[in-house]
């Protein structure tokens, strides 16, 4: 057996192994190695399945030799392996400008258990994206759920305590509802392949429990991806966390959670149920254009640069949905490449945005006033983010929107 056979497998495994190493070396400089190593690791191990994928079609592996359905299986098809990439490679990314970032911010006695969650919360997103199992969603779940509260929490400001606190209610409530939807699934199925679920729902498509559990993710998974009107966590949580936690997170955290609901609509239930059987289609709409407008309006009036582009990411997570409720190809498309596309271009603003607290005291707008003169190159790149956020021509925005 070959390295490569195996990827799968290492993809989740390594950072998974990796968080509790950074906790027995306790000194920072060396749980840094570790993390950055792991984080590279699984950045290399992402694009070489996305690669695998691109050449032998979906990756199916066996967790213990035990096949599908009887046992768990990592199935990693073309989108599974593009969130992968975004994933890894924003961690890759992030986690040598942290060092720098939290060294301002966290106490150097606590900053290896960042490096700890960090990991933790990476293994538990990249489990999201490639596991084929349902409980395994959950399970991972909440592995990276609960690794983010204390991320969030590390923020030197008092109000991230708050925030950990809002962001752990909503989040487990959400958490709750997609467990229950998985039971529901399970009852009917028998199953929690999540393939061999799709298949074995064709014979009690319309049933009430069926409903039920589609129901229950909906609203559980809408929670996870902040979707208006539940995304009240989303703006305190980017604000008051440390800036490596804010940009990360806002490069992949609701992103994820929009490939797991596209993941149970299109290939648990199937796009009939879900949008022949409910009035999906107009909901969606409806919660998506007011994400967008309500959203965007109440960025206008923030006085801090992270407030106001949190409030941006509710905005664009309604033009993500809004792809989604047009139930058409073409609108299923612009959701996945806009997924990628706002996932790197907010992930940079708020690693700028970390700089400009660094340098300038804070992110509100009376401490950045002669922001262009005192920090001119992070300035620009604000700008040119920004212009991708607004979809001007020439940037990676444009193309989604």
């Amino acid at each position: 057996m070959t390295l490569a056979e195996h990827l799968p497998a290492l993809q989740v495994v390594v950072p998974l192994l990796a968080a509790p190493l950074t906790v027995l070396l306790r000194r920072r400089d060396a749980a840094f190695a570790v993390a950055l190593a792991a984080s590279w690791f699984a950045a290399y191990a992402a694009v070489a399945l996305w690669m695998q994928v691109d050449q032998q079609g979906t990756l199916s592996y066996a967790i213990g030799r035990w096949p599908p359905p009887w046992g768990i299986e990592y199935r990693v098809d073309r989108l599974s392996s593009f969130v992968l990439v975004l994933v890894a490679g924003i961690a890759a990314i992030v986690l040598p400008y942290a060092r720098r970032a939290i060294a301002d911010e966290i106490p150097a006695a606590q900053q290896y258990l960042f490096y700890t969650m960090f990991l933790l919360t990476l293994a538990g997103l990249l489990g999201i994206a490639i596991t084929g199992d349902a409980f395994n969603v959950f399970v991972f779940l909440e592995i990276s759920s609960l690794s983010t509260y204390v991320l969030i929490a590390l923020g030197r400001d008092r109000r991230a305590l708050f925030a950990s606190y809002q962001y752990l209610v909503l989040g487990t409530i959400g958490a709750t509802f997609i467990v229950i939807g998985i039971g529901l699934l399970y009852l009917m199925t028998g199953t929690l392949n999540l393939a061999d679920m799709g298949r074995r729902l064709a014979a009690v498509q319309g049933t009430r429990p069926v409903l039920a559990a589609l129901a229950f993710l909906t609203v559980g998974i809408s929670l996870k991806l902040a979707m208006f009107p539940l995304h009240q966590w989303l703006p305190n949580a980017y604000t008051y966390a440390p800036s490596a936690v804010s940009a990360f997170l806002a490069a992949t955290a609701t992103k994820v959670a929009v490939y797991a609901l596209l993941r149970f609509y299109f290939s648990v239930f199937g796009e009939s149920q879900v949008f022949a059987r409910l009035p999906m289609e107009e909901a969606m709409l409806l919660l998506a254009l007011a994400g967008m407008f309500a959203a965007s309006t109440i960025a206008i009036f923030q006085t801090d640069l992270k407030r106001l582009f949190a409030y941006s990411s509710v905005g664009q997570i309604g033009y993500i949905v809004l792809g989604i409720s047009f139930d058409s190809m073409h609108g299923l498309t612009a959701t996945v490449v806009h997924l990628f596309n706002h996932g790197v271009t907010k992930g940079a603003i708020f690693m700028l945005l970390g700089g400009v607290a660094l340098r300038m005291g804070g992110t509100s707008l009376a401490r950045i006033q002669g922001l262009g003169r005192a920090m001119p190159l992070t300035s620009a790149g604000i700008v040119v983010c920004g212009l991708s956020l607004v979809g001007v021509p020439g940037t990676a925005g444009f193309v989604s929107k």
